[in-house]
């Protein structure tokens, strides 16, 4: 197993006011995930020690936790601690919440609306044996920030905006919000913090100003906002998804996966690709998705299903639980738990709570009625099964191997092997009567 040297607080206690949502502001979603998803995997792939702290709607992120993080809770690698927020409010009071727990010589504290960072940053952030270090962010427009001057790979000190010298203010680098202490220091520190300001919150970025005081040299680790942005508000939560869908797309794209028009394609981060697949302008995947080998045609949706060896689209929708396999599915074309194994449906047609077997054709505007107005229905259709166009199968209903269905037909009970099934009225035709109808006589 990999050597864990640190422990890691994740500071997830705040309201966030500025998302305007009755949702806690890690639990907004970016690529079908959770924000705190993304920051607990890769502080979980980082050490064997991570503590979450919560206050502000703790009992419905706990119990999400306990729900998807069973096993890393089972296993005591994740703990989850409530912060003293009547007594303690503020990042400082979240870090004094936490530090009695960690078990290692190092402390990491991350921010639980930092869903970009990664855990290639989180070992850097341990990679120094100074009691501080502090992580940057480069903006490419520091505006309005504190500035970070460094020199080499120390942090001199942190300058307001309204303070900085002329020289200063082209400084790019603000303090990102992300740390490492020795829990030394944090023994040592973590009581001179006060509440003296206008908020009345204890500040974790006090400790900044009391190591300089002490003469302590702080560390500088870099990084970029595709690594550290903070999320406050929905439009940062669209940047951040934005950025995280253009990192999940070309890990896809060194695996082999073809996209044509990438920024146009949407892929849940759950996602799972083999093999050589491509994806279309204008793909939607949505959900814990598999595929496989196959090519998904513009604009066409696949939610929470396994496509392998097949083609889909253009403009087709493959809705949840469907399984398939070696099929064309054309444009128009709807499936919700469907299984469909060789099977060709062209164009227009929705197969919902269907199995339908090898070497079947289904044909334009076949619909499965699978409701009927109080349960759903199941349709089963055996293999070299011919279905013309324009027909209904009113489930439940079972097609058995080797049955043509002609065009236009109302299927409402199951027939046998080898049947024609045909439900059309006679044709019956009157000889002249568009002239007679328009008194119009022929020429």
């Amino acid at each position: 197993m990999k050597d864990k040297f640190g422990s890691i607080v994740i500071l997830a206690a705040g309201a966030g006011t500025r998302m305007k949502s009755a949702a806690p502001k890690v639990m907004h979603e970016i690529s079908g995930r959770k924000m705190i998803d993304f920051v607990l995997n890769e502080a979980l792939n980082a050490s064997n020690d991570v503590i979450l702290v919560l206050y502000h709607e703790f009992d419905a992120i706990s119990k999400y936790i306990n729900e998807n993080f069973m096993n890393f809770i089972t296993h005591n690698n994740l703990r989850i601690t409530r912060q003293d927020h009547e007594n303690f409010p503020g990042t400082g009071g979240a870090i004094k919440a936490a530090f009695s727990l960690a078990r290692h010589d190092r402390i990491v504290v991350l921010n639980g609306d930092m869903p970009l960072i990664t855990e290639e940053f989180i070992n850097n952030l341990n990679s120094t044996e100074n009691e501080m270090v502090l992580a940057i962010l480069e903006m490419d427009d520091p505006s309005g920030y504190g500035r970070v001057i460094t020199r080499g790979s120390l942090v001199q000190k942190i300058v307001e905006e309204k303070d900085a010298m002329a020289s200063e203010k082209f400084v790019r680098s603000v303090n990102a919000g992300a740390y490492s202490f020795s829990k030394k220091f944090l023994a040592d520190n973590l009581d001179k913090l006060d509440n003296n300001n206008a908020q009345k919150e204890y500040y974790i970025t006090d400790l900044v100003e009391i190591a300089f005081k002490a003469g302590i040299e702080i560390a500088a680790v870099r990084g970029n906002k595709e690594i550290l942005m903070g999320v406050n508000s929905k439009e940062d939560l669209a940047i951040a998804e934005f950025l995280q869908q253009k990192r999940k797309k070309q890990i896809l794209t060194k695996s082999g996966v073809i996209m044509r028009l990438p920024d146009t394609i949407y892929i849940d981060d759950r996602a799972e690709f083999e093999g050589e697949c491509i994806l279309e302008n204008g793909v939607v995947i949505i959900g814990k998705c598999k595929i496989k080998n196959s090519h998904i045609k513009a604009h066409s949706v696949i939610e929470e299903s396994e496509i392998v060896e097949s083609d889909i689209g253009p403009m087709a929708h493959i809705r949840p639980k469907c399984a398939i396999y070696e099929t064309h599915i054309g444009n128009f074309v709807e499936t919700k738990n469907a299984t469909l194994k060789e099977v060709k449906a062209g164009h227009l047609s929705y197969l919902g709570d269907a199995e339908i077997g090898e070497n079947t054709n289904i044909g334009a505007g076949t619909i499965t009625c699978n409701y009927d107005g109080m349960a759903k229905h199941k349709t089963i259709i055996g293999k070299n099964v011919f279905i013309g166009s324009d027909t209904q199968l009113v489930a439940p209903v079972t097609i058995p191997d080797n049955v043509l269905i002609g065009a236009g037909t109302t299927l409402t009970k199951s027939p046998n092997s080898g049947d024609l099934v045909l439900t059309r009225s006679p044709q019956t035709s009157i000889a002249n009567f568009f002239y007679k109808f328009f008194k119009n006589e022929p020429k």
